[in-house]
């Protein structure tokens, strides 16, 4: 069995969907490959539960539900649930529990920050949250937005298990380390300035010379890319527009690029 990953949803804001339908996931897998998928990732912004857009996550859940595989979405920094309270937390048999949105048809829940899940036979730290650089562009009372940096108890309870915990195969997040973010998408001009100086991708930078890895999953940056650091002997996999099977040890692009993480 295989894992799906892909990038930035936005409640296919601008066409996401069109990336992850099942017509599409066949033309670029293969139908072989398709079956074999048990699990699909989504990097952060899944933009479920927006205000204003319940018949737009209904409509996104109609084309989703024709594919025979649960929905687990990271944490991003545009993310409704995040301002969300009573929301159902139930346990799939990944190790920790999942924050559900939608039950069935298909089941879409989100990683919890902090957290270490089990899944198909991977061992997996799921981080989360970014910077939002557009609240003063976009309703900046929106009351999410506070949370989409990690409360002081929540660094403390990540930092406390991994004092004990620190070997992973995989870790999943919306950003990457601030110096991979500084690597990637320095021509940009974007994560080295004032204006995007992002608490989490410092965050993850010290949580990256401290853990031990195959490779990072990451989006946010609606760019797809790959940046191998030598210094760390490790992957850093930025998705958008195209996705990523991960089966066994074998990473299998959408564009037909593969390689071992």
């Amino acid at each position: 069995m295989s894992i799906l990953f892909s990038g930035d949803f936005h409640a296919n804001a601008v066409s996401e969907l069109e990336s992850i339908t099942k017509e599409t996931l066949i033309k670029k897998y293969s139908k072989e490959l398709y079956d074999e998928i048990k699990y699909h990732i989504i990097l952060g912004d899944g933009g479920f539960l927006w205000p204003g857009n319940k018949l737009g996550d209904l409509a996104n859940y109609r084309e989703l539900a024709s594919r025979p595989f649960p929905i687990l979405c990271v944490i991003g920094n545009h993310e409704p649930v995040l301002g969300c309270s009573g929301l159902p937390e139930i346990d799939i048999g990944i190790g920790e529990k999942v924050i559900v949105v939608n039950e069935q048809d298909p089941l879409v829940a989100y990683l919890k920050r902090g957290k270490v899940y089990r899944i198909e036979n991977h061992k997996f730290l799921v981080l989360g949250g970014a910077l939002s650089i557009d609240k003063k562009y976009r309703r900046p009372n929106i009351s999410w937005w506070e949370k989409e940096y990690w409360s002081e108890k929540e660094k403390a309870e990540l930092f406390s298990l991994l004092e004990n915990e620190r070997d992973f195969d995989y870790v999943l997040s919306h950003t990457a380390p601030g110096r991979i973010n500084d690597k990637v998408f320095a021509s940009l001009q974007y994560s080295h300035t004032p204006k995007f100086f992002d608490e989490v991708a410092l965050l993850n930078e010290k949580i990256d010379w401290i853990i031990k890895c195959g490779q990072w999953f990451c989006g946010h940056w609606h760019e797809d890319t790959y940046y191998y650091d030598k210094a760390l002997e490790r992957g850093y996999q930025f998705l958008y527009r195209k996705t990523a099977l991960l089966k066994d040890k074998e990473i299998i692009l959408s564009d037909g690029h593969q390689y071992f993480g």
